[in-house]
């Protein structure tokens, strides 16, 4: 009997192993048969504001892109991570997904501090991310695409504007931001650029705030008595996350209107105007590549889309999300070109690479990493929208290199093989 139980017994052990090993091939086989796509944004904490309509964004891309049938004829999966704002865990993240979860491209961060805490991890394994935020330049990696504005397609044609005659011509600058890595590179750039165009020191105001800063009222009253000097004086913020409403609060309590002190701001859209009362703000301006007002049949294609995929018809939609949207397409055209996710490859195949942005006119990526896109300034309406008062004529080529730096000028970046190179120094004649 019990040579029966002992035969029994290494039958079912037998059997426990091969289903095991079926279910590890199973396993296998569902992972090679799946392209993951990792989404790298803060889904708590400050920038929670605005960076968890960017995720929802993805999702509806990678959906939309399952339901044409995938990509290379497998399923694609969007693996979610949440960095809740936290800068060092924005690189533990980024490594997980990486090395863990096994992603072929993330998307993600938007906070330059949170992409210069991932930027070692994504070099030292070789993998590529899409940074899809207006950022302050002065980087290159060949690991990254930067499908958001450099400084040269937004903050220097909004100060451009503001000096114009169209613009107010602005003589005196208060240079306002939060105390981190974008508002202070972006505020050396404006400050050169300034200067070159005869604006002395004095004339110039420089300001910076913690993230979540809150209490605004001594900084606005500041800038009231920095703005009655008898020249006509503006803001340019550079202020991020949800700092951006009680600043805007504040601007409406102490009478501030556009009229009087302009303020141009890089980092707010219509997403963070959806929380504000927007009638004391009417006239204020704001600098993207892209705005939810712009009347063309892919911009009324996409917001319908997006408003069906959240269910509900009041989502706006904003300027990372069209960068968003530019650089998932590209990416998907550069896999299917290259016939393969590998890094290698994809990034390759990506330069060059077309796709019809959202106002109408057609986005270029350079070798350089970053796009080529039309700069739209907008005024805030009180219905929350910003309605375009000025844009340029065509596209414009994001320069990882600022002109106004004088280091950096003699800079260039070009990522094509054999020629590698994010910072070499142009020949000079």
């Amino acid at each position: 009997m019990n040579k029966f139980k002992k035969m029994a017994n290494r039958l079912s052990a037998t059997a426990l192993i091969c289903a095991g090993a079926l279910g590890f091939g199973m396993q296998a086989q569902a992972a090679e048969d799946t392209i993951k796509i990792g989404v790298l944004h803060s889904l708590s904490g400050t920038m929670a504001i605005s960076e968890s309509t960017l995720k929802d964004t993805v999702l509806m891309l990678v959906d939309d892109l399952n339901k044409k049938g995938g990509l290379l004829g497998k399923k694609v999966e969007a693996v979610v991570v949440d960095p809740a704002s936290n800068w060092p865990l924005f690189a533990e993240k980024a490594r997980e997904l990486i090395e863990v979860e096994k992603v072929d491209v993330v998307f993600g961060c938007w906070t330059s501090v949170s992409r210069k805490s991932v930027l070692p991890v994504f070099e030292e394994l070789n993998s590529m991310l899409f940074y899809p935020v207006q950022y302050e330049g002065e980087e290159s990696s060949r690991n990254v695409f930067y499908t958001g504005a450099a400084p040269n397609q937004q903050a220097i044609p909004a100060v451009e504007y503001l000096m114009s005659e169209e613009g107010g011509s602005v003589e005196r600058w208060i240079l306002a931001g939060t105390d981190y890595v974008y508002p202070r590179t972006t505020n050396k750039i404006l400050k050169a650029f300034l200067k070159s165009k005869g604006v002395k020191d004095e004339d110039i105001m420089i300001n910076y705030t913690p993230f979540g800063h809150s209490d605004w009222q001594t900084i606005v009253s500041d800038i009231k008595k920095f703005g009655s000097a008898g020249k006509k004086t503006a803001v340019v913020s550079t202020i991020n996350g949800d700092a951006n409403v009680p600043f805007y609060k504040e601007l409406g309590n102490q009478g501030v209107s556009s009229s009087d002190i302009p303020v141009i701001a890089f980092s707010v859209g219509e997403e963070e105007l959806a929380g504000l009362d927007t009638k004391p703000l009417v006239g204020h301006l704001a600098a993207w590549n892209y705005f939810m007002s712009v009347e063309s049949a892919e911009n009324e294609a996409f917001i319908d889309k997006w408003q069906a995929f959240t269910k509900d018809e009041d989502r706006v939609t904003n300027d990372p999300m069209e960068a968003t949207y530019i650089g998932f397409n590209m990416w998907v055209q550069a896999v299917k070109q290259a016939g393969t996710t590998d890094v290698d490859a994809v990034r390759q195949a990506m330069y060059g690479q077309e796709f019809k942005n959202l106002t109408g006119g057609t986005a270029v990526m350079n070798t350089n990493h970053h796009l080529s896109k039309p700069v739209l300034i907008g005024e805030i309406q009180d219905d929350g929208q910003l309605e375009t008062v000025w844009s340029t004529d065509g596209l414009v080529k994001g320069d990882a290199w600022s002109d106004f730096i004088p280091e950096s000028k003699v800079l260039t970046a070009n990522w094509t093989y054999p020629y590698v190179c994010g910072g070499c120094q142009q020949p000079m004649f």
